[in-house]
């Protein structure tokens, strides 16, 4: 019979002190792990041409005074609907014959003014103050579309060079793979001397061309940075900012009915000139003299001391004689300024026809460039991997192989291109319609 010897329990601890312990060990450890900051950093958010857009816009002067330059034009309206055109004047005068002495006649008078519209010229006033006011937002919007084709030009340019970086790089690294590969096998004796120093140089020049496109691609982000100032801390461009940066606007709709709109900015802002401008005119030909005013005062007098004072009312109109020429060039200046932007309107209409026609071809041009030189780019692909393998099995020379890795490289490159030049397209048949980035 075998006995199992049984050893006496051993007393219980609490535990707590031991899960503490752990989580502060955690803890710390987590804590170490993480930036210098204290907290988990964020990725970088890639930037959007919206994004560059509207920080580019808060930066302008029109934006920043858009607020005052609103509150200004609204005052103008209420100033327009008051009850009388200038505010009122209050007069207060006293006379005297005896200066410095309370002998002699005493004379105080104390009157209010109260300039009168002309007939007319309150209706004509609000009707220009209405004016203005569209004339300032379409002003507004105006020049965020001329800051918007700015924006789009230098965002597309970087998107370019930006591709060209990100093409000479892989053309560098598989250089840099294909000469480790000829390295080997010319320790190993399958390939010459000479082949070493193609591959070499194929490598050499690589690194020449993206030294090329960093510098090219440096010079057209500062420009495009040159928008929205400094780099904001959120948005890092080209670090980890992924396909969406490159992400074309979208198309305003079918190329064959798309036109310029008549709320286009530019076309809106000329037209709100030329209608400022009108009202302008239809208010000089009724301010042909200067406003009367109606005055009345009260007067208290008397003759000599110890008389008792007298007292009188005085009610009485001020009626200005005519302005004459002063009136006639204010409305013939106002009639000049109306037919000019009548006449610069006219021609914007045809400028942005013309320019949304081109726009449109152009566009429809590069999408069948991108589809010709997306299967030319595939098939230089292919051909690309049967001569690497051939070149591994030792039946393609090097010369051969690095002529069909630079066709491939260029069918690529063409073809980056002309898909950034596809979206640059779209950007300014956009630009032309008078839509702003999205």
């Amino acid at each position: 019979m075998q006995t199992i010897k049984r050893w006496p329990a051993r007393p219980s601890f609490p535990s707590w002190p031991l899960v503490v312990a752990a989580g502060w060990m955690v803890s710390t450890m987590a804590w170490a792990q993480q930036p210098p900051g204290g907290l988990a950093a964020t990725a970088p958010t890639p930037l959007s041409l919206h994004g560059v857009f509207e920080q580019a816009w808060a930066r302008q002067p029109e934006a920043r005074s858009a607020d005052l330059r609103r509150a200004a034009a609204d005052a103008t309206r209420q100033a327009a609907s008051a009850w009388t055109p200038e505010p009122l004047a209050l007069n207060l005068q006293t006379q005297t014959d005896r200066p410095g002495s309370n002998h002699g006649s005493r004379e105080y008078e104390a009157g209010v003014s109260v300039p009168l519209w002309l007939p007319g010229e309150r209706a004509r006033k609000g009707r220009l103050a209405h004016a203005e006011q569209a004339a300032l937002e379409s002003g507004l919007a105006a020049a965020r579309l001329r800051l918007a084709g700015e924006v789009r030009e230098a965002w597309w340019a970087w998107q370019r060079a930006r591709a060209e970086l990100d093409l000479t790089q892989d053309r560098l690294a598989s250089a840099q793979g294909l000469a480790r590969d000829v390295a080997r096998r010319f320790k190993a004796g399958d390939l010459s001397q000479a082949d070493r120093h193609q591959a070499d140089s194929a490598v050499a020049q690589a690194e020449s061309a993206v030294a090329e496109a960093q510098g090219a691609h440096d010079g057209v982000l500062a420009a495009l940075r040159a928008h929205w100032g400094a780099r904001p801390a959120d948005a890092a461009p080209g670090e980890g900012g992924g396909s969406d940066e490159a992400r074309p606007e979208p198309l305003p709709g079918p190329l064959s009915v798309a036109a310029v709109p008549e709320a286009h900015p530019a076309l809106a802002e000329l037209h709100d000139q030329a209608w400022t401008a009108r009202r302008a005119a239809e208010l000089a030909a009724t301010q042909t003299r200067a406003n009367p005013e109606l005055t009345l005062a009260t007067t208290r007098s008397k003759g000599q001391a110890g008389e008792r004072y007298q007292q009188t009312v005085t009610l009485g109109v001020r009626i200005p004689l005519g302005a004459g020429p002063r009136a006639q060039a204010r409305e013939a200046t106002a009639l000049a300024e109306t037919a000019d932007a009548e006449a610069r309107a006219a021609i914007a209409q045809s400028r942005l026809a013309a320019e949304a026609a081109a726009a449109r071809a152009r566009l429809a041009a590069l999408q069948a460039q991108v589809a010709a030189m997306a299967r030319n780019a595939g098939l230089a692909r292919e051909t690309l991997a049967f001569y690497e393998k051939s070149f591994r099995l030792g039946e393609t020379d090097l010369p051969t192989r690095l002529r069909v890795a630079l066709e491939a490289a260029q069918a690529q490159r063409q073809l980056a291109r002309l898909r950034i030049d596809e979206a640059a397209a779209v950007s300014a048949l956009r630009q032309a319609l008078g839509l702003l980035p999205e």
